[in-house]
């Protein structure tokens, strides 16, 4: 393909056939089940866009408790003291922890951002029939979906965090309600990646 010229292909849509998400293989449209794999075919999942938009709108919306709710509230000699998650990363930096700091800053703020930005780039170049864009969108979405595999981390390293900030026996820990906002964040972005139907990317409308 030359630059500056319009790319030219043409789609399943264009040809009459449906590939079947579990096994790859390729039928002809009016086929309803695989042959191989007899898994039920479509050619596209007509409710991906509302539902990887409404995932995303919830992950977003439980983003800022997340991250302004307290994390843990750790009770020393009856002083109650909350901690976000921005405290713990403050809080093991200064301990010179830094590798703890950094996989907690990864983990819990740098990883869900970007798998909400790539969830609405791709949900705009769907919107938008930003054909051009679409192979770009592709290897992002492989990649949050990659991500999406150890998603359950995320979770585990705040769990660390809580376990890590102990200061003996004088003190006592417990999750906050920003823990529960975390989960539901994770949740929320693992099941907007997998209601993406990224065959949407190459449709011209």
């Amino acid at each position: 393909m030359m630059f500056g010229m319009k790319m030219k292909y043409k789609s399943d849509k264009d040809l009459g056939l449906v590939l079947c998400k579990h096994c790859n293989s390729v039928s002809k449209v009016k086929e309803k089940v695989c042959r191989k794999c007899k898994s039920k075919l479509k050619q596209r999942d007509e409710y991906s866009l509302v539902k990887t938009f409404s995932f995303t709108i919830v992950a977003i919306i439980f983003l800022f408790p997340a991250n302004i709710l307290p994390m843990m509230e750790v009770t020393t000699l009856g002083v109650v003291e909350a901690n976000t998650i921005f405290d713990g990363i403050v809080y093991f930096f200064q301990t010179k922890s830094y590798l703890i700091a950094f996989v907690i800053f990864v983990a819990s703020i740098a990883v869900p951002i970007f798998k909400l930005v790539v969830l609405l780039y791709l949900l705009y170049i769907t919107k938008y029939n930003k054909i051009s864009l679409a192979k770009n969108a592709t290897k992002y979405y492989r990649i949050i979906k990659f991500i999406g595999k150890w998603s359950m981390l995320d979770i585990f390293v705040v769990a660390l965090m809580i376990v890590m900030v102990q200061f003996g026996n004088l003190s006592n820990i417990t999750a906050g309600l920003a823990a529960v906002a975390f989960t539901i964040v994770v949740i929320s972005t693992m099941l907007a990646t997998e209601s993406f139907d990224t065959r949407t990317l190459w449709d011209k409308d």
